[in-house]
């Protein structure tokens, strides 16, 4: 007896061939790990921004921690987790946005406040 063969090309809608390989990213961004990077990189900046006694020390101590937070997310997109330096840069950054929303209200009534 003869074996029946399929004599119909398959339609494309049900593959029968290899599946096509996956790839999965190696660091998935969580969002546990987004608010963390944020929470914690801003009391970062809130302990740093304690430490002013004007609006110009203020200034220069936020542009400090934001550069040495934004070095740790650097570090942490290429080697760590990806969703704690994606915290890490959206607080830096309203952190930023917040001091120089200082200079410039004391820029606008006082004068440049940074030298």
């Amino acid at each position: 007896m003869e074996s029946r063969r399929q004599t119909r090309t398959p339609s494309g809608l049900f593959p029968s061939g290899p599946r096509r390989p996956t790839y999965r990213e190696p660091h998935p961004v969580r969002m546990s790990g987004v608010v963390a990077g944020a929470a914690l990189t801003a009391a970062w900046l809130l302990l740093w921004g304690l430490l002013a006694a004007s609006a110009r020390s203020y200034a220069w101590l936020t542009i400090g921690a934001g550069v040495l937070a934004w070095l740790t997310a650097f570090g942490l997109a290429r080697y760590g987790d990806r969703g704690v330096a994606v915290g890490i840069g959206l607080a830096t950054g309203i952190g930023l946005a917040i001091a120089f929303g200082l200079v410039t209200i004391r820029w606008i009534t006082v004068g440049w406040p940074l030298w």
